[in-house]
């Protein structure tokens, strides 16, 4: 049997620098930051004061009240960004279960529900165990935004949940791509969410030392591949792809905007935060789906990195980049210098902004590059986009644990 081929035909995304597709991909072009104070609750006696947040988000938008009060703000952003896939694929099986039986979804999120934790803890301890949610289980645990989904829209096939840190998205993007070409479905939802920003989560990150401690300089904090980097940027969102048989969508008559060509995995098998030195975990993810693809190295046009602005990961993916392409490297950015690090929902964001890259013809930047690190010798499109015609794109993923995970996408 030949093998299925999968493309993309919705997006959706509700991020720090914008709540829909457009908005989000128009300041990414533009090089705008979308890090700012926390506004969210009072971080001031906290080491870091600042994150990605999504501002002014109104779940009740896309849900009734009842429904938003149950959910936690992971799973309101990741039902968010679906249902503007979904609108934007133009696919509504709500009321066609024939449809809906060929239709599944895969989320992933590196923690799940932990604002509704904590919540759930300080409700337990300041009011006793009888306040505490019903609902508190069903809003902690990560598969529940695939579940959510799969409720709403009616979707009856393979319906699953990747909890993989910070490559959980684009695990979930990679998986259901896998499941659509093996022939259990026809359409899958894949993409991520996270929403980590409260005083939990902010604390322990801080305590880690993975975070920056710019708090005088909230904008310029995510600084990827910088000599002067200092941590990641906490940040909240949700991105979610549509993907579809070839031949199912060509059926319809829908736009596509990207074919999924590969999806490389690996493990570093070396320590659960930092990276394996000299990058060879995650060349190994990037030979897979180069693999995968059947492609060359040199027909790869644009590098969406992982680029976290960690002291350790910038380099390391640095060299894992040269080890794999050599001397004949493409233009690489990290859209993390504006919208922070979205945990696990950063694969299905970047997975959408190096899609568009190539809709657009134009190279997201990597913003506050200031000061060039010589152990980070790459082109990283610094601090204005780029006019360009990439056809191939690769988007990198690398979580805690040592979880590598590459995705590539063509026209």
């Amino acid at each position: 049997m030949s093998r299925r081929r999968v493309v993309v035909t919705g997006l959706g995304a509700v991020t720090p620098v914008g709540k829909t597709v457009e908005t989000y991909w128009e300041s990414l072009v533009a090089g705008r930051s979308g890090v700012a104070p926390i506004t969210s609750f009072d971080a001031s006696h906290l080491a870091v004061t600042f994150a990605g947040e999504v501002t002014d988000f109104d779940p009740e938008e896309y849900v009734d009240r009842r429904t938003a009060r149950r959910m936690d703000r992971f799973d309101q952003l990741f039902y968010a960004a679906a249902s503007q896939a979904l609108a934007d694929a133009g696919i509504d099986y709500t009321d066609d279960p024939d449809q809906g039986g060929r239709a599944g979804v895969v989320v992933g999120s590196g923690i799940g529900g932990l604002i509704s934790l904590q919540v759930g803890m300080d409700t337990l301890r300041q009011r006793g165990p009888e306040r505490v949610s019903p609902y508190q289980v069903t809003q902690i645990i990560p598969n529940m935004a695939a579940g959510d989904v799969s409720i709403g829209f009616g979707f009856f096939g393979p319906t699953t949940c990747t909890v993989t840190a910070c490559a959980a998205s684009a695990n979930a993007i990679g998986d259901a791509a896998e499941i659509i070409r093996r022939g259990a479905a026809d359409v899958m939802v894949a993409g991520g969410a996270e929403a980590p920003i409260c005083e939990f989560g902010v604390a322990s990150f801080a305590q880690a030392r993975a975070v920056s401690t710019r708090n005088d300089d909230p904008a310029g904090a995510s600084r990827p591949f910088d000599a002067t980097r200092d941590g990641f940027v906490m940040a909240e969102g949700a991105g979610a792809l549509i993907l579809e048989d070839y031949d199912h969508a060509m059926e319809r008559g829908a736009d596509i905007y990207a074919e999924v060509l590969g999806y490389g995995m690996s493990s570093d098998a070396y320590h659960i935060t930092l990276p394996r030195p000299g990058g060879s975990g995650a060349a190994r993810a990037i030979r897979a789906a180069l693999e995968s693809a059947g492609l060359d190295p040199r027909q790869i046009d644009y590098i969406n990195a992982h680029g976290t602005s960690t002291p350790a990961n910038d380099v390391t993916e640095t060299l894992a980049i040269r080890q794999v392409f050599g001397d004949d490297v493409p233009p690489v950015s990290s859209t993390k210098s504006m919208t922070g690090h979205l945990l696990g929902g950063a694969g299905a964001v970047e997975a959408i902004a190096s899609i568009l890259a190539m809709r657009d013809g134009v190279l997201p930047p990597t913003i506050n590059y200031r000061t060039p690190d010589p152990e980070c010798d790459l082109d990283y499109v610094p601090n204005e986009a780029r006019a360009a015609t990439p056809r191939t794109v690769m988007s990198n993923s690398f979580g805690f644990g040592g979880h590598n995970t590459v995705l590539i996408f063509g026209r």
